[in-house]
């Protein structure tokens, strides 16, 4: 492996970006492509398998014109955000957690967020958009306010629609997510916008107490990931 290509793989290492570095299995040329971007050797299928592999986090063989090519990716950690250290937080905390997501929650109300309620995750006693501007969402984040007090949702959401996170979620009933898109929509985020957020929250599964919410709020944030924000 080059000294350059080894470079540019630190350095998206630090940068907590998504790259995957390819392999002409013929020549032994090697290319870091980032998700969605032609580079070198990188045809429009090519390009198409780079965005699949990242998605997918699974490295893979694929046949091309100029040979074959092995996408070896290099993903950083999945992170989630939960706005509000309520029930359904304490369901989806270590779930998340099982799943391989660095989790976060954030409730600036001290009475909500505590060790016994919230074992062995972060807690941060502070208004979600401080939070977020100090660790801004990236392409591997989840960000999922569950307060119902728009002080602190609408907040969050606001952060998370100006960042590239790959899914958008939002406790409450369809006459609560109506009210949201309207104040958000006077605060100058379009249609494309708001349709990025997910509400009411998680699959149509028939959810019930706070761990079923929690299992589809994940199976959502999974979807999302592996097969886009169309399903």
């Amino acid at each position: 492996m080059r000294r350059a290509v080894l470079d540019r793989l630190a350095k998206a290492h630090e940068a907590g970006q998504s790259v995957v570095l390819a392999t002409n299995l013929e020549s032994g040329e090697q290319a870091i492509l980032e998700a969605g971007e032609p580079g070198e050797f990188c045809s429009e299928d090519l390009t198409e398998a780079v965005a699949a592999a990242a998605r997918a986090d699974r490295s893979q063989t694929v046949t091309t014109d100029a040979g074959e090519i092995f996408l070896q990716v290099f993903n950083p950690p999945l992170r989630l955000a939960i706005v509000g250290a309520v029930h359904i937080a304490q369901a989806l905390a270590p779930m998340a957690a099982g799943l391989g997501y660095q989790v976060k929650v954030i409730d600036p109300r001290g009475a909500f967020g505590s060790v016994e309620r919230f074992p062995d995750v972060a807690l941060v006693e502070d208004w979600p958009d401080d939070v977020l501007d100090r660790e801004p969402p990236d392409a591997r984040t989840a960000v999922v306010t569950l307060t119902h007090d728009p002080k602190l949702d609408d907040a969050a959401l606001q952060k998370a629609l100006a960042s590239p996170a790959f899914y958008i979620g939002s406790l409450g009933s369809k006459r609560t997510h109506a009210a949201r898109l309207e104040r958000l929509g006077s605060m100058g985020f379009g249609a494309a916008d708001l349709a990025r957020i997910h509400g009411p929250i998680g699959l149509a599964i028939g959810s019930r107490t706070a761990p079923e919410i929690a299992v589809a709020i994940l199976a959502q944030m999974t979807q999302t990931l592996r097969q886009g924000a169309g399903g």
